[in-house]
């Protein structure tokens, strides 16, 4: 189940809403955990086992490294943990990949049946490490309750894209909550304003982006349309998602992190990752860069490392040889901009300058993301230096419009207006008006258009 659906708007949310304030405060977490397998199992209900052994693994492994005097086992457990998640981790994300390579270059191929990866398991994955790890490191004590580890780690509203929450994050809401009036609203208010971000603006150019790259030998305009378009789309799409994730957290009495913080507006691609996805950067910063050494063992160590965390978190996507290449890209330029003093080498421009040089290496390196193969990334960049000629836009028929009128729209939402979360805390009557104009707008349009699955739903 997702959230820009039928299904979920008018049928799940208007049940579980009710049926969760009416239960008393100490059931509620019960009832969130079922609301949360129902909205999971809607997809597959197998793998809402393979999720509730994940956590159970965790549960039992932050119990034994709790106990008094556990001394040296407490990091046998943690590497208990570790194995089981990362193991079950790469088995559905790469499996398919190490398969595929081996038949194209061995001469004895195996017979191999694709394995099917679990929505979300990425996001929750990371998620239930986390608490073993802070259950390890000392900063958090075990949750005694397994149904409140499985209700923080399996809540439905950012259980397949985020944002990876810690339980540090939400501990003390997970045992005792409030609800008011502003809670609600603003909740609704920020759900409304993701999903018109998703459905209106991501949804619309899509189209045009998948023509471009779908298509062959695509001509200057064609393939730089789609470049700019996709990192609309991928921003619209992944950052309505935490709207609408963090709008339902507070509904239900959590609150949780902000993940995009306006990343368009950086100045370099340093002050862009902290800005974009903040959730996974600071994991990968607290989980994997500072284990690695971080900076405490000298510059160059430091800089390995920071190249080392953006291959690892490029693969994190996926098991695609383009995900890792597009890791290796922002490890140069972050390392370079490290070498600088975590400075731009245009950092002398004015500031709109170094805004769209940034955005433009952001771009580029999602023209790499975005591309399944190296073949298909090779066209597309033979498009965006004229190697196929000028080119026009693609046929969409009736969608070539809305296509335009979303890129023109995104581009000045990115540059120049605040985030949803800021317009909703300031609360004035007409933004809060038309965040409800635009829930009705993105209701209707998927009442008349075919369902389009969020982009992060794949990792």
């Amino acid at each position: 189940m997702v959230f820009a659906s039928f299904v979920f708007l008018f049928w799940f949310l208007p049940l579980f809403l009710p049926l969760y304030f009416a239960v008393p405060p100490r059931w509620r977490n019960l009832a969130l955990t079922l609301g949360s397998i129902a909205f999971y199992g809607w997809w597959r209900p197998q793998y809402v086992l393979l999720m509730l052994l994940s956590i159970t693994f965790d549960w039992w492994a932050g119990l034994r490294m709790g106990e008094p005097g556990s001394g040296r086992p407490r990091k046998a457990w943690l590497l208990f943990s570790l194995v089981t998640n990362l193991g079950l981790l790469g088995w559905f994300k790469y499996a398919n990949l190490l398969v595929g390579t081996w038949n194209d270059l061995a001469p004895w191929p195996v017979a191999w049946e694709s394995v099917l990866l679990p929505v979300g398991i990425s996001f929750f994955t990371f998620q239930s490490m986390s608490y073993t790890i802070d259950v390890y490191r000392g900063d958090v004590k075990p949750e005694r309750s397994l149904l409140d580890l499985v209700c923080f780690v399996s809540m439905f509203p950012q259980l397949v894209a985020g944002p990876i929450v810690r339980y540090s994050e939400v501990r003390v809401s997970l045992h005792e909550r409030r609800v008011d009036l502003r809670d609600l609203s603003d909740g609704v208010f920020l759900f409304a304003f993701g999903l018109a971000k998703k459905v209106l603006i991501a949804d619309s150019l899509g189209p045009l982006v998948d023509a471009v790259y779908a298509g062959d030998n695509p001509g200057f305009v064609a393939a730089w349309a789609a470049a700019f378009g996709y990192s609309l789309q991928i921003y619209f799409d992944f950052s309505g998602y935490s709207d609408m994730a963090v709008g339902l957290g507070r509904m239900l009495g959590f609150a949780f992190p902000s993940n995009f913080l306006s990343p368009y507006r950086a100045s370099s691609i340093t002050e862009l990752w902290r800005r974009w996805h903040v959730s996974l950067s600071t994991w990968l910063r607290d989980y994997l860069y500072v284990p690695l050494g971080g900076n405490r063992l000298g510059e160059f160590r430091a800089q390995c490392n920071v190249a080392i965390t953006m291959l690892l978190g490029g693969l994190w996507h996926g098991a695609s040889w383009t995900y890792l290449l597009w890791g290796a890209w922002h490890g140069v330029f972050l390392v370079f901009e490290r070498r600088l003093g975590k400075r731009s080498p245009y950092a002398a421009l004015p500031l709109f300058v170094q805004v769209a040089v940034t955005f433009l290496i952001w771009t580029l390196g999602l023209v790499i993301f975005r591309s399944l193969t190296m073949r298909e990334l090779a066209d597309i960049a033979g498009g965006l230096v004229g190697r196929h000629g000028l080119g026009t836009l693609p046929e969409l028929g009736q969608l070539h419009a809305p296509a335009v009128v979303a890129m023109l729209v995104g581009a000045g939402i990115v540059f120049a207006l605040p985030r949803a979360e800021q317009m909703v805390a300031r609360g004035r009557p007409l933004v809060l008006l038309l965040s409800l104009l635009l829930l009705l707008l993105a209701t209707c349009q998927l009442l008349t258009h075919d369902f389009v699955s969020f982009i992060y739903y794949q990792f």
